[in-house]
């Protein structure tokens, strides 16, 4: 355990599971049939509200601002859900009304029913497009984290969807080792970068579990 907390081990691994994508501008995209914003999570903090917060907001944004570059004029959430937090709404029924009082027409939006994986969000959206389009080949730009999009899009494209990629919230950045081994804090172990590494196992667990579960 003490090796993968150190901050050397931890950027190594997410620099493979955020292996080969980068940040994209929103102008680069091709005008596609939907924008697809995967689930990321929510969860209530401590304190007697029924306020709801963000784990991460950048897939939500950048699905708002892929719609108002005019990339497409359909843009769908999943209704992500956590089986041990049954008393959060649909992630994708919480997005609208965020994304309504933004602006955005309601006609324009619309989330899956309740999916729990990458899986289940996949088949709710090929039936979604279906009941959406008469045609066969579905077009979707596909917004996630960096680290999720080499599983997402391969389990997209076998449902037969076509897939272009809007990978966001990136753990790594543009520094090199180089640079950030000047600083000698970057290989003391700690929590922080303990629970980076873990994060990025479970991806990399989850590639090889999706291969078997093909």
């Amino acid at each position: 355990m003490i090796t993968f907390s150190n901050g050397l081990i931890a950027t190594i691994l997410w620099k493979y599971v955020e292996y080969p994508w980068k940040r994209y501008s929103y102008d680069s995209m091709r005008i596609s049939d939907a924008i697809v914003v995967l689930s990321s999570g929510r969860h209530f903090p401590l304190g007697n509200t029924n306020i709801i917060e963000w784990i991460d907001p950048d897939r939500f944004v950048a699905g708002i601002e892929l719609y108002k570059a005019g990339k497409s004029n359909k843009l769908i959430f999943t209704g992500g859900v956590n089986p041990f937090f049954k008393n959060i709404p649909l992630e994708g029924e919480i997005y609208i009304k965020e994304a309504t009082s933004l602006g955005i027409p309601i006609k324009d939006l619309s989330s899956t029913g309740p999916v729990i994986n990458t899986y289940q969000e996949a088949k709710a959206i090929r039936k979604k497009l279906d009941n959406m389009y008469s045609f066969n080949q579905k077009n979707i730009i596909l917004v996630t984290s960096a680290f999720h999009m080499n599983r997402s899009k391969r389990i997209f494209e076998a449902q037969g969807i076509n897939v272009q990629p809007y990978p966001v919230d990136f753990k790594s950045d543009n520094r090199t080792l180089q640079q950030k081994l000047l600083n000698p804090l970057f290989l003391m172990p700690s929590a922080h970068n303990l629970n980076r590494s873990s994060h990025a196992l479970r991806e990399i667990i989850g590639r090889f579990a999706y291969k078997f579960y093909k």
